[in-house]
């Protein structure tokens, strides 16, 4: 039922004037939220809550939420198969712990990596769609994403039309996402926002209900190529975003902070805006996410209680 609620949530400009839809749907949404407000309740969450989440159960739990990320221009099947080999390894050297969620790679290495995967329940995770300027023609983007999944991907990660956004051209932002959710068929895509281009509260809340009327499974922060990336500010309008949207529509979307998650402590800080703003039910590996290679090394350290770069 939320399936299609989904889609025909998406549908409706469709029927009218596009522009008109899209204003009547960012009607419903408290979007004059200040870049000060989102400060302080950061500030709050971040020294009352965090501690209470610094416990192994969490740090294993996190693990378990990694989206194990290569996006090097050094990048090869050669590399790309070590790399997806590394996951196969961890599940037999570890096989208390939980493994990654996803494997995230360009495109053109989702084929080699669907063929070296043997680790159930890992997804595989492509960027797509011009990633990581978005500045291509729309339909060299959607076929892009086509030919990702035709090779396996399992999920498919684009980025937003920033220009388009920041000149308030939200018809194509929307329309943009939307043909590139037709393209990804059943699977689900995450939309990037690069919310350091986007600056205010203001605009990451508005980028952020935008994505998912268009079809948006899941919104991340950044793609870890400009920066800042991830903030922790950007993560709580988000989640506050998705908290609305869910309030509207019955709709769960997705969470995923990406780009400059260095230290087991970001991770927390994530998972407890999360748990803070979203609560208990988007504390899953399905709901959130984390964009990361750096991470899973730290993560397992503390989890084992000594240093290891096994990734």
């Amino acid at each position: 039922m939320a399936e299609h609620q989904h889609e025909h949530e998406h549908e409706h400009y469709h029927h009218a004037h596009p522009e008109s839809r899209i204003e009547e749907a960012l009607k419903k949404y408290r979007l004059d939220i200040t870049d000060e407000e989102v400060k302080e309740a950061v500030k709050n969450i971040i020294a009352e809550k965090v501690h209470e989440n610094d416990t192994p159960e969490v740090k294993k739990f996190l693990m378990g939420s990694v989206e194990l990320t290569t996006l090097k221009t050094t990048d090869s099947e050669t590399s790309v198969m070590a790399f997806t080999e590394k996951v196969n390894q961890f599940d037999e050297a570890y096989p208390t712990l939980p493994h990654v969620a996803t494997i995230c790679v360009y495109p053109k290495f989702a084929k080699v990596v669907s063929e070296t995967l043997e680790v159930e329940g890992v997804e595989v995770a492509c960027v797509s769609g011009s990633f990581p300027s978005s500045q291509s023609l729309i339909e060299v983007k959607t076929i892009e994403t086509q030919l990702a999944i035709k090779d396996g991907a399992t999920e498919i990660d684009i980025v937003m039309n920033v220009g388009a956004f920041l000149e308030g051209d939200y018809e194509t932002v929307v329309d943009e996402i939307q043909q590139q959710k037709e393209a990804c068929g059943e699977h689900d895509m995450k939309v990037i926002l690069e919310t350091g281009c986007l600056k205010t509260a203001q605009n990451i809340k508005t980028a952020s209900i935008l994505s998912m009327y268009a079809g948006a499974d899941y919104i991340k922060t950044s793609t870890g190529k400009l920066e800042p990336a991830a903030t922790p500010e950007a993560a709580y309008v988000m989640c506050q975003a998705i908290k609305e949207y869910y309030d509207q529509t019955g709709i769960m979307i997705g969470f995923k902070p990406a780009g400059g998650l260095n230290s087991v402590m970001d991770a927390l800080i994530y998972y407890t805006i999360v748990k803070e703003v979203l609560g208990e039910k988007w504390l899953t590996n399905k709901w959130f996410r984390m964009g990361t290679s750096r991470l899973a090394n730290l993560l397992l350290s503390e989890v084992i209680g000594e240093e290891v770069k096994f990734f």
